[in-house]
């Protein structure tokens, strides 16, 4: 299992090698990610207010294009709640859930 922004990167390979159960980039509400990571990185005090708006923006912006560029390396766009889903179903033994 990989997890992150860089995880699209070895989809390919895991499927080449027989080793992908599933690829899933998720696809959450952009404002709703917007919010809990400005109240996370205010609440860890990591920048200045400003900086932490002005980041979280900026990144709110590029989210389709790391959306695009994640189903672009083989990964699936999908909610959390259809990959909860799947990777239950793979561990039931269910890998078309």
């Amino acid at each position: 299992m990989a997890e992150g922004i860089f995880a699209a990167e070895i989809v390919e390979e895991c499927r080449r090698r027989g080793l992908l159960a599933g690829a899933y980039a998720l696809r959450r509400p952009r404002g709703a990610t917007f919010v809990r990571r400005l109240a996370r990185d205010l609440s860890e005090q990591r920048k200045a207010p400003r900086v932490l708006v002005r980041r979280g923006v900026a990144l709110l912006r590029a989210e389709p294009a790391v959306l695009r560029r994640q189903t672009g390396l083989g990964a699936e766009a999908a909610r959390a709640r259809e990959v909860l889903r799947r990777v239950a179903g793979l561990l039931a033994g269910h890998p078309h859930s």
